[in-house]
């Protein structure tokens, strides 16, 4: 029976080649996002970890997190720290540091190297007894000696192509500096040979900047010969102010390092995987019909093995065998693409403000049995029904006869289940689309129902494919007698129209669903971000970890043709049941820049103990005016009850909550700093002009960005970029496959069929009527699967969105038609494409063979 397996799979291998593809692209997503995570992963974890080679404990300062700025700055670690830490047994070096963060400028304003900030280093230049800074050796120029020095690496002098001499625009946590370049350096850290950028100032400059004068931010150490780094750890902690510094060996640094390298490379996969997941899903279907054409094709085959004495078991292994060997092929072919995928994907993810590291593919065990796995078991479990009904094979009725329709019966048991089913799937969807509660639990309840909805769809398929073949029929009858015999032939047998369908029905429900709440919910973003706002432009902080400069909010002020400029403080609200942001604002400037929709109470009582929440925080805590939210802010180390005055209908401006700017700033984990300044300008002022004053007010600070209301709302609906990405690379994966399936489907049918093509040639059909014949077959059952899809996917992005109109007032429905009309052509213009091949090779048969072929 193996070989018998093997025999039949080399006997098939054309139509199976289209099922292996489709297989093969499912495995190629796979161990292609998998190879791509683990390089990622690798990548990252060089460009945020610094080099622990040479260092064995670092010493770092513990302040309480009530602790002011003065005090977390002014650390105790000092230079009679590090004398005492010199002569403590088995320290080999003691290297003080004080670093930081400085954000560079480009020579058009921008920050150099954006999407790194992260990775936007500053440290000082700490020469040694000879001079020199072994960590930062100079390779041009001298070393900074002075405040208004600096030195950069030779990767960002070349990035921002800067040279000895040139003043440097930079800024760290405060106002914007310019600095003269004096030396340029070369370092080791991977942070920076990774991308990232590093400026370097005199040791005292840096103290004063990122410590205080004679203070540093951390003491590496290194171990002499046979001291370990516990034992080492221990004997500087006992020589450590109680309570105000620690210690850290290299290697709870480096484990410290991997989880944050695995939270930050999580989401890169994300996406691919869902790609990886559909496919296979998808191909599924294509590889159920292709496995149950070969068992029909084959019937008397195995009524003839079944006679000789083949057991059931025997013929079901040998469908499994078959399966089991195409997926093994499948395996090794996805692999091998799977490493293209993963070269070209940091490329395609890689963005301007978000770039990847580069770094070598890193290929290990996990995506090579990962290929296997799914391989070889999507393809055996999907040819596991096609192998029952091989096994079930009645010898002497498959010798007597050729594939026998389903019984009446078997026909009612589907249109009930899928009867059900549907109703079901929309009795759900209907049910929840009166709540108007976008929770999770109803998010996933909407999911579920649309499952179940395209579940049904596939299950009526075949009842369904009648009609709807009929309708469209209407259209490819106007090709004369080639069109009406295409339709018929997609009625003749409607199990294997709906099999084929059913790929193209899935991809095509996906997209739908996702381009109608994507439009939708895009345009409802443009409005709220548009109504929310009263000011006519924002200065935001491009870091949290920074605050804009008081003088700057005043200089901003100041700026003709500006009426009021409100500066807002962000911050973190822990409610104990989750984190949220709250926004703290003058309450008597609120009106002035924000437009707040309250449902119950007002923005008037606003103060210190007094909040109001947004309509989502409310319902999550079941808050309402006059309720009590026990919460805390920022730092702050207790919770407390904050008396809620008022509830608004989400804003994005005002973040989950609004409160009193001073109250804020005080528990801000930057105390006294603004992150955004809301600026009401005259009406009638132009918005580029009025943008560029601001920008020279803020001093072209790196740091700092100026929006204007129409960047606000083109940037609100930017953030449904991610979802346009989904929605084609899905349209295209299902498209693809359906393409294959289609291939394969017609190439069967134009088999079967031959002594039929004959008979057509015979009696005068050309071969251009042959091959449009074939085609219109291929574009009827495309629409056929193109319809269905259509159809569940509008409306289970119907049911999905009505749910977002609870978070989002300004939510409709809003169709994009010419998203739509663009899937329908590319899905019908594929799925013709696919259908050349079968039908040059009907249309070259020869008559007279054709007809006298079995």
């Amino acid at each position: 029976m193996l070989r018998t397996a093997l025999r039949n799979l080399l006997a098939h291998k054309a139509r199976l080649t289209m099922t292996l593809l489709a297989v093969c692209l499912g495995v190629a997503f796979v161990s292609g996002t998998l190879v791509f995570a683990d390089s990622s992963a690798a990548a990252h974890r060089a460009a945020a970890s610094k080099s622990f080679a040479d260092i064995a404990v670092t010493v770092t300062p513990k302040n309480p997190p009530s602790a002011s700025a003065a005090d977390q700055r002014a650390t105790a670690l000092d230079d009679a720290l590090v004398r005492r830490l010199a002569a403590v047994p088995g320290v080999a070096a003691v290297l003080p540091s004080a670093d930081g963060s400085a954000t560079l400028a480009a020579s058009d304003g921008t920050p150099l190297r954006a999407g790194k900030a992260w990775a936007n280093l500053a440290a000082a230049y700490v020469p040694g007894k000879d001079g020199k800074d072994g960590r930062h050796p100079l390779i041009k120029g001298r070393a900074p000696a002075g405040e208004d020095e600096l030195a950069v690496d030779s990767g960002t002098a070349a990035a921002g192509r800067f040279g000895i001499g040139d003043t440097l625009t930079l800024a760290t946590d405060g106002p914007v500096m310019t600095k003269r370049l004096v030396g340029i350096v070369t370092t080791k850290d991977p942070r920076v040979t990774a991308g990232g950028t590093l400026a370097l100032f005199d040791q005292a400059t840096a103290q004063r900047m990122f410590a205080s004068p004679g203070h540093y931010t951390g003491i590496d150490l290194a171990a002499a010969d046979g001291t370990g780094q516990s034992e080492l750890a221990a004997r500087v902690t006992a020589v450590l102010p109680a309570d105000r510094a620690e210690t850290t060996t290299a290697a709870a640094q480096a484990a410290q390092q991997t989880v944050y390298v695995d939270t930050l490379t999580r989401g890169y996969t994300k996406m691919p995987l869902l790609f990886a997941g559909v496919s296979l899903f998808i191909g599924s279907f294509l590889i159920v019909n292709t496995f149950t054409m070969l068992v029909t094709r084959r019937t008397r085959e195995i009524a003839l093995l079944r006679a000789i004495g083949a057991s059931r078991r025997q013929v079901a292994g040998s469908v499994l065998a078959e399966a089991a060997l195409l997926g093994l092929l499948s395996s090794a072919a996805g692999f091998l693409l799977g490493l293209g995928i993963a070269s070209v994907l940091p490329g395609l993810l890689s963005t301007a403000q978000d770039p990847l590291p580069d770094a070598p593919l890193v290929i290990g065990p996990r995506p090579v049995l990962a290929a296997l796995a799914v391989g070889v078991g999507v393809t055996v479990l999907a040819a596991w029904l096609p192998s029952r009904r091989a096994a079930k094979v009645a010898p002497v009725e498959a010798m007597r006869s050729a594939e026998q329709p389903p019984s009446a019966a078997r026909t009612r048991v589907r249109g009930a289940l899928g009867l059900v089913l549907l109703l079901l799937g929309a009795g759900l969807l209907v049910s929840l689309t009166g709540a108007k509660d976008a929770s999770v639990e109803n998010l996933r309840s909407a999911m579920l129902a649309c499952g179940v909805l395209v579940t049904a769809l596939i299950v009526l398929a075949p009842l369904l494919a009648g009609p709807v073949v009929r309708l469209t029929g209407l259209l490819t009858g106007r090709f004369g007698v080639v069109g009406r015999l295409a339709r018929e032939n997609a009625l003749r047998d409607p199990r294997r129209t709906a099999a084929t369908a059913s790929t193209l029905l899935i991809s095509t429900a996906l997209v739908a669903g996702l381009a109608v709440i994507g439009n939708s919910t895009g345009q409802a973003l443009d409005r709220q971000a548009a109504a929310g706002l009263t000011a006519g432009h924002v200065i935001t902080t491009r870091t949290p970890t920074t605050g804009i400069d008081p003088d700057a909010v005043r200089r901003v002020a100041e700026v003709p043709g500006v009426r009021a400029a409100v500066p807002v403080a962000d911050s973190t609200l822990f409610t104990g049941g989750g984190v949220r942001q709250i926004s703290g604002v003058a309450p008597d400037a609120l009106d002035t820049v924000m437009k707040l929709d309250f449902t119950s109470g007002s923005a008037r009582d606003l103060g210190p103990g007094r909040i109001a929440v947004s309509a989502t925080l409310a319902r999550e805590q079941g808050l309402r005016a006059g309720g009590r939210l026990g919460a805390r802010i920022g730092r702050a180390e207790e919770f407390r009850q904050y008396l809620v005055v008022g509830v608004y209908t989400d804003n994005p401006v005002a973040h989950d909550a609004v409160g009193d700017r001073s109250e804020v700033q005080q528990d801000a984990f930057l105390p006294g700093s603004v992150q955004r300044v809301l600026v009401r300008t005259d009406d009638g002022a132009a918005a580029e002009a009025t943008g560029n004053r601001l920008r020279t007010a803020v001093g072209n600070n790196p740091l700092l960005t100026v929006q204007d209301r129409a960047s606000l709302v083109h940037e609100a609906a930017g953030s449904m970029s991610d979802l346009l990405t989904l929605m084609y690379g899905l349209l295209v994966i299902g498209v693809v496959i359906s393409a294959l399936g289609i291939v394969n489907t017609l190439a069967m049918s134009v088999s079967e069929r031959t002594r039929e093509i004959g008979v057509l040639r015979a009696i005068g059909t050309d071969r251009a009527g042959i091959r449009r014949m074939i085609r219109l077959e291929a574009l009827t059952v495309a629409a056929f699967g193109t319809l269905l899809g259509l159809a569940g996917g509008v409306f289970g992005a119907w049911g999905v969105g009505a749910l977002a109109g609870g978070a989002i007032k300004q939510y409709s429905l809003v169709l994009p038609w010419g998203t739509l009309l663009l899937v329908c052509l590319l899905s019908l213009a594929i799925c013709a494409a696919a259908a050349v091949v079968p039908a040059r090779r009907a249309a070259a048969q020869n008559p007279l063979h054709a007809i006298a072929a079995e």
